[in-house]
């Protein structure tokens, strides 16, 4: 990669399917300007009850509802979920469900799957792909659960709790895989998949 090369060079809007702060961050690291839409749709759990197929799906649908708006841009749609013991733990609905996510996360291994997907309004090219990563957590006291759930925002984290900028970094003994893909964007992935789609290679 060239020095001083952005993305931007390529001609081409980024647009990212999502209004989520922790996202936005994310994605400001890589080395483009964007907007974010709001995609405006309902995350749906298809017939299969298979983690990968169901982000792929979601990610997806989010990417087809903003891409639809543009037609000179490269449109990233991502989701992610948290699965564990054969059950998936979308975003909590209420005080009480939180408890329960994080009561059967405390002291066990849980993957996090992330779905992206990619359109090139365009060429209409697209690329769906995936990351995942074994979180394990310490036991967690009851009164840490419900102070957390107390003073932070578990609602809109997949599983009820964030790795990064609150207090639920400390309920993570170590994970394996990337960092930033618990968080809710696998950049690293996520910026080689815009190359493929760019044909940018070999720059």
């Amino acid at each position: 990669m060239k020095p001083g090369f952005s993305l931007d060079k390529i001609g081409r809007k980024f647009i990212l399917a999502s209004i989520s702060e922790r996202r936005i961050k994310l994605l400001s690291q890589l080395p483009f300007k964007f907007i974010s839409v709001n995609s405006k749709v309902k995350e749906e759990e298809p017939k299969y009850h298979n983690p990968i197929k169901i982000v792929k799906f979601n990610a997806a649908l989010k990417c087809n509802s903003v891409a639809k708006k543009f037609k000179n841009a490269i449109v990233i749609g991502a989701d992610t979920i948290v699965y564990i013991n054969n059950e998936i733990l979308h975003k909590p609905n209420s005080h009480k469900e939180a408890y329960t996510f994080l009561k059967k996360l405390s002291g066990k291994k849980h993957i996090v799957y992330t779905g992206i997907h990619l359109i090139d309004t365009k060429t209409g090219k697209e690329i769906s792909d995936y990351e995942k990563t074994s979180v394990y957590f310490r036991e967690l006291k009851d009164y840490e659960i419900k102070f957390y759930i107390s003073k932070y925002n578990p609602f809109d984290k997949a599983g009820g709790y964030g790795i990064q900028d609150d207090f639920g970094c400390i309920f993570i003994k170590k994970i394996h895989g990337d960092f930033y893909n618990v968080v809710g964007l696998p950049l690293a992935k996520l910026y080689m998949n815009i190359l493929k789609l760019c044909e940018l290679n070999n720059v």
